[in-house]
């Protein structure tokens, strides 16, 4: 009777009572992230009105992806990931509480948004890795594509919430009001993952606070082809995207709807998001995962050159939204792929290396189309994006025949 419910259950990773606890968290917490990720966006330009700025964003979010990424990710492969965790939260919680009392008080300044942000990407350094690497033992092997899928989804459905919330806020109170809904929102975070018990595994005797440690995690990375082609293809993909910094550009003068617009221009690419979720998490198992993230890349790049051309809202919200559908169809496949093929104590490791690209890409990408729509202005900038995109990733797929052809099934426990 239980193996007929499990698959007549279309979710049933959400069976398992420690699961539901750290997804309702981490979808509070990320609503809240994400509606602070448009409240500054907003906030820069409207104290500059220029681009050019909203490009130095990236510049305060990778610095310390590139510093602190590797270490955060040998932390979690040493220390109590569970700690580890609720103590980055805190971090996030406080700086959020200090963008609130600027804003209110007006003593914020871009300078002092910048110095914010590099703290809160810090603090994200080390915890990303302990998010990833516990994820995988919340949850029994068999459930692992489920929950990929609809962690996801709560993922895209805060980013489809969030964004559109904050722009209502935005425009009927107040800035400072979002960073004060995302310091509460980490708080249900924090509580969601004190109640979670999750194995503790006692690394110790096999990871050290060292030079070598770090070098055990590089070449775990370099040594698996699935790994580092598929971290190199998502790092040169969101490198040339990326548009979603320059969404004060279209909104304010490109597509002229203001910050109720903005914020359902950041909402729009998590319709796609959630789209991909559901299709996924409905899917006991996926075959020639390598054409299906090629493709879905392909679709990203593509959608991203219609964006840059509408002039139109409601045709640049649906090109968002096949942006957003290739960008998490491509995604979920590849984090299920590495997270199942990394020994557990290699984990934080290869999450903070495959941080370094995802989060680079987008991060050194919206440097550089802040700088280039400068230049050319914002519509241009985001075509020669997706160009770009089209075109190294099928340079990646012609030269990378073990990508191309790439298939992990049940007879390797990808999915069972």
């Amino acid at each position: 009777m239980q193996r007929i419910m499990s698959k007549t259950l279309s979710f049933p990773a959400l069976r398992v009572p420690v699961f539901r606890n750290y997804l309702f968290g981490a979808f509070i917490s990320e609503m809240g992230n994400q509606m602070q990720t448009v409240a500054v966006a907003w906030q820069i330009y409207e104290l500059t009105r220029n681009p050019l700025y909203l490009g130095l964003i990236g510049v305060a979010n990778f610095v310390p992806i590139m510093i602190f990424s590797l270490f955060g990710g040998l932390a979690a492969d040493k220390l109590d990931r569970r700690k580890l965790l609720i103590c980055s939260l805190f971090v996030q919680t406080v700086m959020a509480l200090i963008l609130f009392y600027l804003s209110q008080t007006n003593q914020i300044s871009p300078t002092l948004i910048y110095l914010i942000l590099f703290f809160v990407a810090t603090a994200q350094s080390f915890s990303v890795p302990a998010r990833s690497a516990i994820f995988p033992n919340l949850v029994p092997r068999q459930f692992f594509m489920n929950a990929v899928s609809l962690h996801t989804l709560q993922f895209q459905s805060a980013t489809l919430i969030g964004p559109a919330v904050a722009g209502f806020l935005i425009a009927g109170l107040s800035v400072s009001t979002v960073y004060l809904v995302n310091a509460f929102s980490f708080t249900f975070f924090i509580v969601s993952v004190l109640l979670i018990k999750v194995p503790v595994f006692n690394h110790d005797k096999i990871v050290a606070f060292n030079l070598n440690s770090l070098k055990e995690g590089v070449k775990f990375v370099i040594s698996t082809p699935i790994l580092y082609s598929t971290m190199v293809l998502d790092f040169l993909a969101t490198f040339f995207g990326t548009a979603t910094i320059l969404m004060p550009v279209f909104a304010k003068d490109v597509l002229q709807v203001g910050p109720a617009g903005l914020g359902l221009l950041y909402s729009a690419p998590a319709v796609g998001g959630v789209a991909a979720g559901l299709i996924l998490s409905s899917l006991n198992n996926i075959k020639n995962q390598g054409k299906i993230i090629l493709g879905a890349v392909l679709l990203y790049g593509a959608a991203t050159i219609g964006f840059g051309m509408s002039k139109f809202l409601p045709l640049s919200i649906f090109f968002l939204i096949l942006v957003g559908l290739g960008d998490m169809t491509s995604s979920i496949v590849r984090n299920t792929v590495r997270q199942m093929i990394t020994p557990d104590h290699l984990r934080g490791r290869m999450v903070s290396i495959m941080r370094l690209f995802f989060q680079g890409g987008p991060q050194l990408g919206e440097i550089e189309a802040g700088f280039l729509a400068k230049v050319i202005g914002g519509p241009a900038t985001v075509v020669v994006g997706g160009v770009g995109v089209i075109l190294i990733t099928s340079l990646i797929a012609w030269k990378n025949k073990s990508l191309r052809n790439f298939h992990h099934g049940k007879d390797d426990n990808l999915v069972t």
